[in-house]
């Protein structure tokens, strides 16, 4: 008789990232890439706002955070990320979702890069104007 472990999943996005996200119960261990989370986020402030879910739900003990994510840089993922824990955390406990709703974690940040246009160094610089 095979043995059917507990897992909820959950998918991010922010920016050019995509974050697949995987809850099983324990005792708190996030590994990203197959990397944990202190070598692979060095920067504090993304941690934490990763985290921010679980400390949200009282949670933070509970669950191993296994996440695949690709694409962007560090603060896309981590937002991706982000999302990601929100959304597995709803699939666990449907009560879960107004604390997090009411703290923005349910949103995804729709922003990206504008595109550069033709005749323009940027998306919205211009060269400079030359009257003579």
């Amino acid at each position: 008789m095979a043995q059917e472990t507990l897992q909820y999943y959950g998918t991010g996005r922010r920016k050019r990232s995509t974050a697949r996200v995987y809850l099983r119960p324990g005792n708190g261990r996030i590994v990203i890439n197959k990397r944990e989370i202190d070598t692979y986020f060095p920067r504090e402030v993304l941690k934490t706002e990763l985290k921010r879910p679980f400390y949200l739900t009282e949670t933070e003990d509970s669950f191993d955070a296994y996440i695949n994510v690709r694409g962007g840089g560090h603060t896309g993922q981590a937002g991706a990320i982000r999302l990601g824990i929100a959304r597995a955390l709803i699939e666990y406990n449907p009560e879960l979702r107004v604390r997090l709703k009411k703290e923005g974690m349910l949103t995804r940040d729709a922003r990206k890069v504008e595109r550069k246009k033709y005749g323009q160094p940027g998306a919205r610089r211009r060269f400079q104007f030359s009257k003579r």
